[in-house]
């Protein structure tokens, strides 16, 4: 899996150099859904190795760092020149260094109790730290999706605004600063979804799959809005379970009354 998520992504930068945007844009969603797939099918075949962990982060460098960025560069930064190849150097750097923070906290149990790195707190298990490469990849592609949208809808004028190098390049460096940094973001692998929300999910699920088959460049623009709508309430939450957990772990003081003595 890992290895066709590497194949589409090399695709995807072959066809940015014909200039098929669509084919480009298309091959890195097929990239995240398979680095989706790819972890979740091994741990469910009790297939998981140090060796698959390390190729699936120099997959996700090239997908989802190195893809992304020179699409962008291909498809308008490169009418800046030299400054357009900036914010495209800069998220592709960011990509590894967060790949590589990712990788460096991956350890094997310590043969000593008190060896290695001391165990993340539980309410952090949901949490990533800092946006995740698909994610981030999603979206700094936005505003390729975004122009591919207008276009089938006949927004000249929109698809041309989002088409901007000067937008596509803040993006560009906001997104990779946001992957290098401590921001908690939820990971939904062990999202529990309480009983009363699970048939609103279920029906905006199907929703979002039904806009995502008629309208793709829509339901994607959408999809990087939302997502990154959520990292304030994702940041609100971990802040909220730490100051719980926090509080649990709080000393109690006993005092003694005045009459008391020893």
């Amino acid at each position: 899996m890992t290895l066709l998520g590497l194949c589409a992504g090399l695709t995807a930068i072959r066809f940015a150099l014909d200039a098929h945007w669509e084919k480009a844009a298309a091959l890195i969603v097929v990239c995240a859904a398979i680095d989706a797939l790819d972890g979740r099918l091994a741990r469910l075949l009790k297939a998981t190795s140090r060796f698959g962990a390390e190729f699936d982060s120099l997959s996700d460098f090239l997908c989802f760092g190195v893809a992304p960025a020179l699409i962008l560069f291909l498809w308008t930064l490169h009418d800046a020149r030299g400054l357009g190849f900036t914010p495209c150097l800069l998220f592709a750097v960011c990509s590894a260094l967060r790949l590589a923070r990712f990788n460096a906290s991956i350890v094997d149990a310590p043969a000593l109790p008190l060896a290695g790195p001391p165990p993340k707190p539980a309410y952090s298990q949901n949490f990533f730290t800092g946006v995740p490469a698909p994610a981030g990849a999603g979206l700094a592609l936005f505003p390729l999706f975004a122009a591919l949208l207008f276009e089938d809808w006949g927004w000249a004028g929109l698809a041309g605004a989002v088409r901007h190098p000067v937008f596509s390049g803040l993006l560009l460096v906001v997104v990779g600063g946001l992957m290098v940094s401590t921001v908690p973001t939820w990971s939904f692998k062990n999202f529990k979804v309480p009983a009363d929300y699970v048939l609103p999910l279920l029906l905006g699920i199907g929703a979002y799959v039904a806009v995502l088959l008629t309208e793709p460049w829509a339901a994607l623009a959408a999809g990087g809005l939302i997502y990154g709508g959520m990292l304030p309430f994702s940041a609100r939450s971990y802040r909220q379970l730490k100051r719980e957990a926090e509080s649990m772990l709080e000393p109690v003081v006993v005092s003694g009354g005045e009459g008391q003595s020893g």
